[in-house]
């Protein structure tokens, strides 16, 4: 069963608006490191439930906008259009090839794998997977699927934050057409909810992509 691994925040400057969250949740948010190849870093902050927001900012401009990772060009196109805020999410899967196999199956169109690393602030390198079903960022938004290697659990326990991110809001497709992408079961007697491991999704008709932090 998939889990809500983190949701991605589009800031001009990653430090001041992480810090600025922390101020009103409030959170304690910490430099994540540098993403060399995309021109990019962040800054996390941790939850309880195995979550974790992420802020996102463009570092070098030109690896930015010449990335092939959707993550980045969706990340680009937020910036041009001076949209601060959520605006992605990651559903963490622990079989990324039985994914693939699937969207070839079912002919559902799809970017990746794309491979990804970041040295974080001790030395230590951190890597993963990122899987993408196809979507059109400037209308929409689809989460892909991340596949993280052994190591990420190791982390240090002050970091953590109390609080669990417990739902998303989000009117990106139609319930049964998400069901089908990402293999999630639907309960009957919730029309409009799909459960993860450590959260769920309400699907709503707000054009606003939102979250709980409890």
């Amino acid at each position: 069963m998939l889990a809500l691994d983190h949701i991605v925040v589009c800031g001009l400057e990653v430090e001041q608006t992480s810090e600025k969250y922390g101020r009103q949740l409030p959170i304690k948010a910490i430099k994540g490191g540098e993403h060399e190849n995309w021109g990019t870093n962040n800054y996390l902050a941790y939850f309880s439930n195995d979550s974790y927001l992420e802020w996102l900012a463009v570092t070098d401009e030109e690896k930015a906008k010449h990335a092939t990772n959707p993550l980045i060009k969706h990340l680009v196109h937020q910036l041009e259009q001076k949209k601060a805020g959520p605006f992605q999410f990651a559903l963490r899967t622990t079989d990324m090839d039985q994914y693939v196999q699937h969207f070839m199956e079912e002919g559902i169109p799809f970017s990746g794998p794309f491979s990804g690393e970041r040295e974080k602030p001790d030395g230590t390198l951190l890597k993963w997977r990122m899987l993408f079903p196809q979507y059109d960022y400037e209308q929409e938004t689809l989460p892909f699927l991340i596949e993280w290697d052994e190591n990420h659990k190791e982390m240090d326990m002050s970091i953590l934050n109390p609080q669990a991110i417990t739902s998303i809001e989000y009117n990106g497709i139609d319930i049964d057409q998400f069901s089908h992408i990402y293999q999630i079961r639907q309960r009957k007697l919730l029309k409009n909810q799909l459960s993860l491991q450590n959260a769920k999704i309400t699907f709503h008709d707000s054009d606003e992509f939102t979250f709980k932090l409890e």
